[in-house]
C-alpha cells in the first residue's frame, strides 16, 4: 500500500551556512562597522539568538539572515521570530524559535484537514512526523498539493514515498 511521512526538518548544516553567510555579510557592510553583531544557536533547544546594537541593525540583521537562509534552501517560515527586548549594556536581543518537527496540535490540525477531503487515505501521527497512507498515488499526491495550499505556517517536507 503506498504511503509517504509528512515532516518539518531543518538542515543544521545549511542553517549553519546561513549565519557564517550572515557574519560574512554584516562585515562587509559599511554601517556594521563597530557594531556588536552575535548569532548563537541552540541545537538542544532548537532556538537562534541574535544580538545588536540597535532596532535598525536588528532589522538589518534580520533581512540578511532571512536572504541568506532562503538562499541555503531553508524556508523563513521555519523561523518564528520573537519581540526584540532589551538586553546587557544596552544592547538589543532577539530569540528566534526553529519549526523542527511537528508539534502535536498541528498533527491533529493535518489530520483533520485530511480526513475533511474526503480523499481515501488514512493519517496515522507517529511522534514528531505524520504518516498518510492510501491504495492509490494520485491520492496521496492530491494530499500533499491540498496541504501545501493549506497555509499551515510552518514549511513542510514529504519523504519516504513508497508505492
Amino acid at each position: 500500500m503506498p504511503s509517504f511521512d509528512i515532516v518539518s526538518r531543518v538542515n543544521y548544516a545549511e542553517l549553519d551556512n546561513a549565519i557564517n553567510n550572515t557574519h560574512k555579510a554584516v562585515a562587509a557592510r559599511f554601517d556594521f562597522r563597530g557594531v556588536t553583531v552575535e548569532i548563537t544557536l541552540d541545537r538542544k533547544e532548537k532556538k537562534l539568538k541574535f544580538v545588536t546594537d540597535d532596532a535598525t541593525k536588528m532589522k538589518g540583521l534580520r533581512e540578511m539572515f532571512e536572504t541568506a537562509a532562503h538562499k541555503r534552501g531553508i524556508s523563513v517560515a521555519t523561523f518564528d521570530w520573537a519581540e526584540p527586548e532589551p538586553g546587557l549594556a544596552g544592547k538589543l536581543k532577539c530569540e528566534v524559535k526553529l519549526h523542527d518537527g511537528l508539534e502535536q496540535d498541528l498533527s491533529k490540525k493535518m489530520v483533520k484537514i485530511i480526513k475533511d477531503s474526503k480523499l481515501k487515505v488514512q493519517a496515522s501521527i507517529q511522534g514528531e512526523e505524520l504518516r498518510v497512507t492510501g491504495k492509490q498515488i494520485d491520492d496521496l499526491q492530491a494530499v500533499m498539493k491540498m496541504l501545501n495550499a493549506s497555509g499551515l505556517g510552518v514549511p513542510l517536507q514529504f519523504v519516504n514515498l513508497k508505492s
